[in-house]
């Protein structure tokens, strides 16, 4: 296994790639989708069950550990991975989004954040060098820098005054890292939706150096249509021969376009809140279980999936555990949704490797075009 961190391309077809980020804790495939462990746990999942979608590598939230548990426990337990029992490799942001979009009474200054606890009202400072430090103590294989995320929309002198703080941030938060081998910092581009800006972010983030680049600052409220407006020419600012994250996203037709357009790497929570919600993802749509029109139904959710929800369980069967608020409800929703996200993956990175990508994307959107099976 690779003592230190590194990107291998593999092949390319129009502007989708697939590869391997090679870790001393593992190789992530990409396209690579992470689920979300905001408190150190993928919610109503065990961490085995969540590689058993297909799961190379997870995301955990340092605005969340830094609040609780604390990271200096963390670290006194051991680091985040013996702590969650998750010996693969893990991201951590930077919890520069969660501070401006959860934190109450937050003040923005050129050195960083001061903000309020949502917990208990505990004040706390957020600063590039804090952030690499918590970062550092939990052990993440990759580290996000801090960066300010403005919500869209938002005028240009805001976006551009935004993105060059986040650039000063990112060069404060190159020289906290420091020298850690075989772990990565990925620096944020940010710019909203203005070409030129986005520019100026890649070139600023390019001239510090960083293991791999992430898109920032979308999936904020632009719409999906802005967003791929964005990403049509925001990946090919940033290197070649680094991976590509988008922060943040997302929908299964948001996922299959980035990819489309260049991105490496993707995070969001919506498979496994979806699954909290009773909102089911398949390769038919989406279905909410909790509709009456299930109730007597024996048909799985997706007859071709083989997770355990869909092998074991009927429809009629995950509707009464959803109606009766029973904990197995989320466990096998969740187990589902990821599954189908994973599928996805594993669906793009073979037909990349085919040279069959735009074959592949038809098929999918057709088949969530033909939307749920018919009633009985």
């Amino acid at each position: 296994m690779s003592e230190r961190f590194s990107f291998d391309l593999h092949a390319r077809d129009g502007k989708a790639r697939t590869g391997v980020i090679k870790t001393p804790r593992g190789e992530v495939r990409t396209p690579a989708f992470m689920p979300v462990g905001t408190a150190a746990t993928v919610k109503a999942m065990m961490p085995e069950s969540v590689r058993a979608t297909g799961a190379d590598i997870l995301l955990g939230n340092t605005y969340h550990l830094m609040l609780r548990p604390t990271a200096e426990r963390i670290d006194r337990l051991g680091g985040l991975h013996k702590f969650m029992n998750w010996e693969r490799p893990i991201l951590t942001d930077s919890g520069g989004f969660q501070v401006m979009s959860l934190a109450g009474l937050r003040k923005l200054t050129e050195k960083g954040v001061t903000f309020k606890s949502h917990i208990d009202g505990s004040k706390h400072e957020l600063t590039p060098e804090r952030s690499m430090e918590i970062q550092r103590l939990l052990g993440s294989d990759i580290v996000m820098c801090f960066d300010e995320c403005p919500a869209l929309p938002a005028d240009r002198d805001r976006i551009a005054e935004s993105m060059r703080l986040s650039m000063r941030w990112a060069e404060r938060s190159r020289a906290a890292f420091g020298d850690r081998p075989g772990h990565a910092l990925f620096g944020i581009m940010q710019g909203g939706l203005e070409q030129d800006l986005r520019e100026e972010s890649a070139e600023a983030l390019k001239a510090i150096g960083f293991e791999g680049y992430a898109v920032g600052g979308l999936a904020v409220g632009e719409g999906q249509a802005a967003m791929f407006d964005c990403l049509d020419y925001a990946p090919g600012f940033l290197p070649e021969d680094k991976p590509r994250y988008l922060m943040g996203v997302g929908k299964p037709d948001d996922i299959v376009g980035a990819v489309k357009r260049g991105i490496d790497m993707m995070d969001c929570v919506l498979p496994s809140r979806s699954g909290r919600t009773g909102q089911v993802f398949t390769r038919h749509g989406v279905l909410n279980i909790k509709n009456a029109r299930h109730m007597d139904d024996p048909r799985p959710l997706d007859a071709a999936c083989t997770c355990p929800a869909c092998r074991n369980y009927s429809r009629a069967y995950l509707h009464h555990v959803f109606r009766s608020q029973e904990i197995i409800s989320s466990m096998l929703l969740t187990w589902h949704n990821l599954h189908y996200f994973q599928e996805i993956m594993a669906g793009m990175r073979e037909a990349i490797a085919a040279g069959t990508f735009a074959a592949w994307e038809a098929d999918f959107h057709a088949g969530r075009a033909q939307g749920d099976i018919e009633p009985l």
